[in-house]
């Protein structure tokens, strides 16, 4: 069954400077097996950052679908934003 956004990527912006992509992945990795995770700046950036935005790509579609209600949920300081993110094939 295919989702209704067609991907089973998210895009996570607002992300606070001080969350980690290992706090990152224990957070959506409640919602489904994650493949992929991105966080950029990376943990070990040298240069001062005000946010980060992370990519996180689900084994399955609809765990992205579940994803998106994290809209507005405080996370460390900040209040995060979840969107899908076509990937281009």
């Amino acid at each position: 069954m295919a989702s209704s956004s067609g991907t089973d990527v998210i895009q996570v912006t607002n992300v606070s400077p001080s969350a980690s992509s290992e706090q990152m992945r224990t957070l959506f990795g409640f919602l489904g097996k994650i493949e992929e995770l991105r966080l950029f700046p990376p943990d070990d950036s040298p240069l001062p950052v005000s946010s980060r935005v992370c990519f996180v790509k689900f084994h399955d579609p609809d765990s992205a679908v579940v994803a998106q209600h994290l809209t507005n949920t405080v996370f460390v300081d900040r209040a995060l934003i979840v969107v899908p993110y076509a990937e281009d094939d």
